[in-house]
């Protein structure tokens, strides 16, 4: 019995013995709990590892108590251990970091909503991620701010439109920050629309569609930084959301034709505007009609400028603005009424948004208000009469007086724009209203009729002065200024004149110099050719509009940044990106010879073409030119382009054997555009 008891002993502490080879794992790797130690980061024992529940009370603990940096660091270990927490903690997370006022915690909250948004986007909270985006902007982070505002768009959440409107209000303050709030307003619209499949889900809609200050702040920023692209692209959106606009609207679209020329859009919201019964917000109207004239200028259509000013003083007169229709809404018309492409926005001449504030005083200065009545300025005066002796053509200018003389509108005194005439030396000019006053047997001082003797007396002027001097004996009899029966000579012409007879420098002749100096006599070609080549692109006829451009090189008129964007666009609606690089080459030579304005809308939008089109080159091209000059690149908008059209292309680039020349490079310029976008 004693022998069997020592066996089984014996027989247990051999088990209990390592072999050679346990031992030796052992003693190298301690086992496999060791390996497990050296495998994670942590120097804990796993028996010291806190569980979920204590990290989970730990972060919520720390937050609660402001300690960030531990919530911060106990969030870290969490990750590590057990992946993402559930949203209520991710919430609290962004939402502490985002009321931290410095922009190092800002900047780290924003860091995890990325890391976040790379794993699992759907734990992101909408209303968090929108506090986020706020105080970046406010914060001056525009940036981050629209990725942020993106990252909640690609999630498929539609944003708080109240909220996205404060967060535009401080985006706007910078010029990058405008160039973002355009696009990230754009793919707004655009994820509200994809959202809306029939009719009757058009509710949807509501939200941005009753918030016209959103799309007016927007719009201006456009017009102030001439992003005239995205501009148009705004205003086709709103007529597809079915924004009902404002009279700010109508100020701030009117400012965006006249800025590319398209003077038929103006001038059909002015009959829409004239078919209104009254205007209750007449002072901001006043910025329309000073982009209308100012076209009228450009286009040097002087018949039409002084309709136009006949027609503000008939108003004043009436004391009624408009009295011709019944109140409705009115309609701003983009492109043509019979073309498929064109659009329209409805506004409401009863609404403006009071906290939306334009300049005090209108853009080029042509029309104010004045005793609650719309007039025209000095200068606009001026630049009719100049545009008048440019073009040899005073009757226009005569008629306008004739016109304000059967009226009983004493609002020009012709006799002080014959005498500028006069002191200008555009004698002929003076001479030709005269006779046409005459004609329609208006009086005119003999002051105007002896200053311009004198004139034609000091140039030596012999033949115009006799004819002159027997157009004054025929009139004489109607005038009380003369004495009848003193001779009419040049030696005693003082003493037949009641009063003196000093020509000074008044304000009308300085204004005249002044536009002398501005005036351009070839823009009105300019401006007819784009609206030329604009129409044929809105109508996709691109043969036509590269005629009209032909016509123009051959008139040695030189393109703008508008013609190009136009026949972009035109290429672009087409998909005809192949044509698109060779406009590129034309662009990039005239920019190197400084015939052309640098313009970032036109640079965007050939880099977006040229990704969609697969021209990786031209990518790079465009990109590189963009960072030569300081000019703000969009990575995440391009970046996201390629993901969505090319996200796998050369993924593999050690299976493709036997390349050639060609799929080299296009491989190099693939490799370049992933490592600037920062694409794995």
């Amino acid at each position: 019995m004693r022998s069997l008891f020592q066996a089984c002993r014996r027989q247990r502490h051999l088990a209990s013995v390592p072999s050679a080879a346990e031992a030796a794992s052992f003693a190298n790797g301690y086992g496999p709990w060791r390996r497990y130690i050296s495998a994670s980061t942590s120097k804990v024992l796993p028996w010291e590892v806190p569980s979920r529940e204590t990290l989970l009370r730990k972060i919520d603990g720390d937050l609660k108590d402001g300690n960030v940096e531990e919530a911060l660091q106990s969030f870290g270990n969490y990750k590590k251990l057990h992946g993402l927490p559930d949203p209520r903690v991710l919430n609290s997370m962004i939402v502490s970091l985002s009321y931290m006022s410095s922009q190092r915690w800002l900047q780290r909250a924003f860091d995890m909503v990325l890391s976040v948004h790379q794993m699992n986007s759907n734990l992101l909270n909408c209303g968090s991620l929108m506090r986020l985006a706020l105080v970046l902007a406010r914060d001056q982070m525009p940036v981050p701010a629209s990725t942020v505002l993106r990252i909640l768009l690609e999630s498929g959440k539609l944003p708080d439109v109240d909220m996205l409107s404060m967060v535009f209000l401080h985006m706007l303050k910078s010029q990058v920050g405008s160039y973002l709030v355009t696009d990230v307003l754009i793919e707004t619209c655009e994820s509200f629309l994809d959202q809306v499949t029939d009719r009757r889900e058009m509710k949807k809609l509501d939200p941005i569609k009753n918030n016209a200050t959103l799309f007016n702040m927007v719009l201006e920023s456009c017009v102030n930084f001439k992003c005239i692209i995205k501009a148009q692209k705004i205003m086709e959106l709103m007529s597809l959301v079915g924004v009902v606009a404002d009279v700010s609207t109508v100020v701030i679209a009117s400012r965006v034709f006249e800025m590319v020329g398209q003077r038929d859009e103006l001038i059909q919201m002015k009959r829409s505007i004239d078919s209104l019964i009254s205007l209750p917000f007449l002072q901001y109207y006043q910025y329309f009609y000073d982009s209308l004239l100012s076209l009228h200028f450009k286009y040097n259509d002087m018949d039409a400028a002084a309709k136009f000013l006949i027609n503000l003083h008939q108003q004043r007169k009436s004391s009624v603005l408009f009295c011709n229709g019944l109140q409705k809404q009115g309609i701003i018309q983009i492109g043509s009424g019979n073309l498929k492409t064109g659009y329209r926005i409805m506004f409401d001449p009863r609404k403006v948004d009071r906290g939306f504030v334009l300049g005090a005083e209108s853009q080029f200065g042509l029309v104010v208000l004045t005793d609650g009545c719309l007039l025209h300025t000095e200068k606009a005066l001026a630049k009719l009469i100049v545009g008048c002796v440019k073009s040899r053509n005073m009757h226009i200018l005569s008629s306008l007086f004739i016109m304000l003389h059967k009226e009983d509108l004493e609002v020009i005194s012709p006799p002080e724009v014959i005498n500028a005439c006069i002191q200008k030396g555009w004698l002929h000019a003076a001479h030709d209203i005269l006779d046409d006053l005459e004609s329609a047997g208006i009086p005119v001082e003999i002051t105007s009729y002896i200053f311009l003797l004198r004139a034609y007396e000091k140039e030596n002027r012999s033949e115009e002065f006799d004819g002159l001097l027997q157009q004054i004996q025929k009139i004489a009899s109607t005038m009380d200024d003369f004495h009848t029966n003193s001779p009419f000579t040049v030696k005693n012409i003082a003493k037949i004149v009641t009063d003196e007879m000093a020509l000074t420098d008044s304000s009308l002749f300085a204004a005249l110099t002044e536009e002398m100096k501005d005036y351009n006599p070839g823009e009105h070609l300019t401006l007819e050719f784009n609206n030329s080549i604009l129409f044929f692109c809105k109508a996709k006829m691109m043969e036509d509009a590269l005629c009209t451009y032909k016509r123009m090189r051959e008139q040695n008129i030189r393109p703008t940044s508008y013609t190009f964007s136009h026949i972009l666009c035109g290429y672009s609606s087409m998909d005809m990106h192949r044509e698109i690089t060779m406009l590129w080459g034309e662009i990039k030579r005239r920019l190197e010879y400084g015939e052309l304005d640098v313009d970032r809308d036109l640079l965007d939008c050939l880099i977006l073409n040229f990704l969609k089109g697969g021209y990786f080159s031209r990518v790079m091209e465009v990109i590189n030119y963009m960072s030569k000059h300081n000019i703000y690149c969009d990575k995440w908008k391009y970046r996201h382009v390629f993901l969505k059209l090319h996200k796998n292309l050369y993924r593999n680039l050690s299976s493709l054997n036997d390349k050639t020349e060609t799929q080299n490079k296009r491989i190099e310029d693939v490799r370049a555009f992933r490592s600037w976008a920062g694409i794995k």
